[in-house]
């Protein structure tokens, strides 16, 4: 496995009793990510990353979407979700969590993954893997690098 593949960041080991807390504020702070994203309360979204996270998501086929800093990344989330008329919908399901912390301001984890994405022209469903990295930042974790792998997408006519 290459350094730059994410999967060779997978968390490895045992649990420590003492993390458990820590895991589990990681838990919430992942389903507050796919809730507060598919109901489109964006800013409370934004919140969720450091100022200046790395995000790379593999759309399907050869599409990748970067975007370096939060407020990059929220204009671009905002444009994606305007285009088509704004009838864009979203469901994205997070499962399986191998979550290891690092020590008391870093840990990693990487999330099984579903998502659809219907728009006027299509929908998507999409599975594959969330890789990242989280930072505390003013107390509270906070993602700091997610790069959204993808083992394979379905395209179908649109349902909406």
């Amino acid at each position: 496995m290459k350094p730059s593949d994410p999967g060779a960041e997978a968390p490895r080991g045992a649990v420590k009793p003492e993390h458990l807390v820590e895991i589990e504020a990681l838990r919430i702070l992942k389903a507050r990510y796919f809730r507060l994203l598919d109901t489109r309360a964006l800013d409370a979204w934004a919140a969720l990353f450091t100022e200046d996270v790395h995000i790379r998501w593999e759309s399907g086929g050869d599409r990748v979407t970067e975007y370096r800093g939060r407020d990059a990344m929220l204009s671009g989330v905002r444009a994606m979700l305007a285009a088509n008329g704004g009838t864009t919908r979203t469901a994205h399901q997070g499962h399986l969590a191998e979550l290891e912390i690092l020590d008391a301001e870093r840990a990693r984890g990487i999330w099984g993954m579903s998502d659809c994405v219907q728009t006027a022209r299509m929908t998507r469903r999409g599975f594959g893997h969330y890789h990242e990295r989280y930072r505390k930042d003013g107390g509270e974790w906070r993602i700091e690098w997610l790069h959204l792998t993808r083992l394979w997408c379905e395209f179908g006519p649109p349902t909406i």
